[in-house]
């Protein structure tokens, strides 16, 4: 059985998402992450301070992951500053489609934590914006996209986007013709940063 000692917060975060699977947000408690790890209830606070706060770490875990992958494309270098836009959008919106896919029960599960966890969601919609305003800059500074404000024009991108990467359209990810519409998305949006 493990003890405080052994304990982490990676740990505990892995056991918050299991137990947050199984019993969902409304009724998973820090006694089942502690019963589960095999460690007393007081162990986990020593971690976090409350269950709000162990929630909001979990939460920011699982924004985060999304967060990486897209941190790489921005700083990766592309052929061009259009190709590397679409590559983002169509990563985030994969990334939301295969959470929402391949786990429902987690997904619904963090859908509904996210409404609680405001400011680290505020955070994470920041971080990708600001993903997407150094992604229009260097299309700016290469001549291939108009924009008197960067940041303004990466936020209006995320808006007019949002349909394929906000939670609340999961169910119409599924839909047979969502592919061709993302592509027409894109492209609209591509063809309106032309100089």
């Amino acid at each position: 059985m493990p003890t405080s000692e052994t304990l982490t917060t990676e740990r505990i975060l892995e056991a918050t998402e299991d137990v947050l699977r199984r019993y969902g947000p409304a009724k998973a408690t820090v006694v089942d992450v502690a019963r589960l790890l095999g460690v007393s209830h007081g162990s986990v606070y020593r971690h976090f301070r409350t269950k709000a706060a162990l929630r909001e770490a979990v939460t920011a875990r699982w924004l985060g992951r999304t967060e990486d992958l897209l941190a790489e494309i921005t700083e990766a270098p592309a052929p061009s500053a259009g190709e590397k836009l679409r590559h983002w959008l169509s990563a985030l919106f994969e990334a939301k489609r295969h959470k929402a896919g391949d786990d429902p029960e987690l997904f619904a599960t963090y859908s509904a934590l996210i409404t609680e966890t405001s400011d680290t969601v505020d955070r994470h919609l920041a971080l990708l914006t600001g993903q997407l305003t150094h992604i229009v800059e260097e299309g700016v500074a290469a001549g291939e996209f108009r924009a008197e404000s960067p940041a303004s024009t990466a936020q209006a991108v995320f808006v007019a986007t949002a349909r394929f990467h906000d939670p609340v359209h999961a169910p119409e990810w599924r839909r047979p013709a969502i592919e061709d519409e993302f592509r027409a998305v894109c492209d609209l949006l591509l063809r309106g940063l032309r100089p």
